[in-house]
């Protein structure tokens, strides 16, 4: 393309264009193994705290534990990212994951005390793991664009969802298999849980081994005071660049509004009468859409428009949770929440982009903080605001309210963040110069 009276010519890209560099191919496998045991361990617990509690209370506050710590970490997150090695962190990080798990497998065998009715230890365990994904998170989403040329960015953050989406799908389903296993012979004492720690505990140590074999080195920010100002520096960057602020909060208030899934159950159950096949169905949809949305995109890439396409499509996730709210069909429900992954999908791809591509390079673990605090306040949080507004209203007016709310929110955010609106390639150069408002803001530590 011809820019200034000079002829440059871009690299030829395909589908798998990222997959080109090793560390990202070690990294995206890492990636699959370590969300597969996350997800099949999330239903070893789920199941562990309804039989010691019997209680959905208790159940949603297994989500509080794990989201509190990011909450609480955010800021030295942030400021670890930026000031030491990526990797190590995430190294010690999910170290530290691989001790909770374990503290879980002891559980498994031998119960969590007082008769096995106590649940406080099975909580503090989460908040640990919590603690680990709060510092993991914002250092592995600012190690990605040095893992690829950033030509390639934007392939690698739509392969990182689709391998994410295909964990997500895979993940609860083998946890599902293995806590039901029947084992013979020398492990004839093993339960289920215990079968599926065991598994995530070696996903775990595959994921170790696999990122300690990258070789990227990341050049750091200058190692300045570990202060206030420095550790705020993320939330005032995002604050002054608009475009940034507004794809952020654009995608927690909708889908922390919008969160039809978390109170699938209740749909499944009262509602539709689906059983738990039904539920099965429900819950395996907005992955599906997600999944197919991806690979899509990884053959044709959005090229232009893509903040007026990430508008739309927070709309269309906001209007396909008003339908799915409404509707007494499984077949229009699960249509429904095959739009709501879809659309939802798009806008993570977008947002993803427009977080690495027009932040530097320095800054990356601070705002990849606040991205991740706004990112565990729209899920974990957003399940006990689910849970809490279908309280005080029901099921069903809770979820049309949300994706009304959703819809509000995207039109809200049209006329606030006009640099969103106008948001063209997902490009370094188009976003940076979309974002220049921060570039003439005075430096920031």
């Amino acid at each position: 393309m011809a820019e200034g009276g000079s002829t440059t010519v871009e690299p030829a890209l395909d589908a798998g264009s990222a997959f080109r560099s090793r560390d990202f191919r070690l990294y995206q496998v890492a990636r699959l193994l370590v969300i597969l045991g996350a997800e099949a361990q999330s239903v070893a617990v789920a199941w562990q705290v309804y039989q010691i509690t019997h209680s959905a209370l208790d159940l949603g506050y297994t989500g509080l534990a794990l989201f509190l710590p990011g909450l609480f970490c955010v800021l030295p997150a942030g400021h670890a990212a930026d000031r030491y090695d990526r990797r190590g962190i995430i190294l010690i990080c999910y170290g530290l994951q691989f001790v909770c798990t374990g503290a879980l497998l002891w559980f498994a065998f031998f119960g969590t005390g007082g008769n096995g009715h106590r649940i406080w230890p099975i909580y503090a365990v989460l908040v640990g793991i919590g603690m680990g994904r709060a510092f993991s998170g914002p250092a592995s989403s600012a190690m990605l664009p040095s893992l690829v040329p950033k030509e390639h960015f934007v392939n690698a953050v739509t392969w990182g969802a689709s391998i994410y989406q295909i964990a997500n799908i895979a993940g609860p389903a083998v946890g599902g298999l293995l806590f039901t296993l029947q084992l013979t012979g020398a492990l004839a004492h093993w339960n289920g849980a215990a079968v599926v720690y065991a598994f995530t505990l070696v996903m775990l140590a595959g994921f170790l081994v696999m990122i300690g074999m990258i070789r990227t080195r990341v050049v750091m920010a200058e190692k300045k005071a570990f202060d206030v100002r420095t550790m705020l520096a993320g939330l005032e960057y995002v604050w002054k660049a608009k475009l940034l602020l507004g794809s952020i909060s654009l995608d927690l208030f909708a889908v922390l509004l919008g969160g039809a899934v978390a109170l699938l159950p209740i749909f499944a159950t009262d509602i539709l009468h689906a059983g738990p096949r039904g539920l099965g169905l429900l819950r395996a949809m907005p992955s599906l859409g997600a999944l197919v949305v991806s690979l899509t995109m990884l053959v044709k890439p959005i090229k232009h428009h893509a903040g007026k396409t990430m508008l739309v499509c927070v709309g269309i996730f906001g209007a396909a949770t008003v339908v799915f709210g409404l509707s007494r069909s499984i077949w229009i429900s699960l249509v429904a929440l095959v739009l709501i992954g879809a659309s939802d999908m798009v806008s993570v791809v977008i947002r993803s982009s427009i977080l690495q591509l027009a932040t530097p390079p320095e800054m990356r673990g601070r705002v990849s903080a606040v991205n991740w605090l706004f990112i565990g306040a729209s899920n974990e949080f957003g399940e006990f605001e689910s849970g809490l507004t279908a309280h005080w209203w029901g099921a069903v007016r809770a979820v049309v309210i949300g994706g009304i709310g959703s819809m509000m929110v995207t039109g809200t955010a049209a006329a606030l963040f006009p640099r969103l609106r106008n948001a063209d390639s997902l490009t370094a150069e188009s976003l940076m110069e979309a974002n220049r408002e921060q570039s003439m803001a005075e430096p920031i530590d």
